[in-house]
C-alpha cells in the first residue's frame, strides 16, 4: 500500500504530531497550580497550538515558496518556545521529568520534520 496523498494540512504527519502534542500539553497543564494560569499555562498552551495554526497557514501559502518557508520557520520558533516552557514546567516541579522529556523529544521530532519540509520546500509548493 502506498503513502496517502496529502490533500490538506490535517493530512501532514507533522501536523498530526503537533496537534496531539498540543492536546497532551492541554491535559497536563490542567494539573498546574492556579497561580500559573495567566503565565506558564497560557504561554505553553498558546505556543503549542501556534505550531498547528502556523502549519495550516503555511499550507495555504505554499503558492509562494518564501511565504511557505517563513510560516514553517514560525512553526519552528513556536515549537522551540514550547520546549522552553516544558523546561520551566519540569524545573518548577509542575510536570513529571519523564513526561516532560517525552514531550520535549516529540517537539524535537516535530522540529526535524519542519526542517525537512523547509529543505524540500520545492516538493511542497505549488508550481
Amino acid at each position: 500500500m502506498g503513502k496517502k496523498l496529502v490533500q490538506t494540512y490535517r493530512d501532514l504527519v507533522v501536523y498530526q504530531f503537533a496537534f496531539n502534542a498540543a492536546m497532551e500539553i492541554f491535559e497536563v497543564t490542567k494539573m498546574f497550580p492556579v497561580e500559573e494560569r495567566f503565565s506558564l499555562i497560557d504561554q505553553i498552551r498558546r505556543s503549542s497550538r501556534s505550531v498547528c495554526a502556523n502549519l495550516g497557514e503555511a499550507w495555504r501559502k505554499r503558492r509562494y515558496k518564501a511565504a511557505f518557508i517563513a510560516k514553517l520557520t514560525d512553526c519552528q520558533a513556536e515549537a522551540t518556545e514550547t520546549q522552553i516552557w516544558l523546561e520551566f514546567a519540569v524545573r518548577c516541579d509542575y510536570l513529571d521529568p519523564a513526561r516532560g522529556r517525552g514531550l520535549y523529544k516529540r517537539y524535537n521530532q516535530i522540529l526535524g520534520q519542519l526542517v525537512l519540509m523547509i529543505k524540500q520546500s520545492s516538493n511542497w509548493t505549488i508550481q
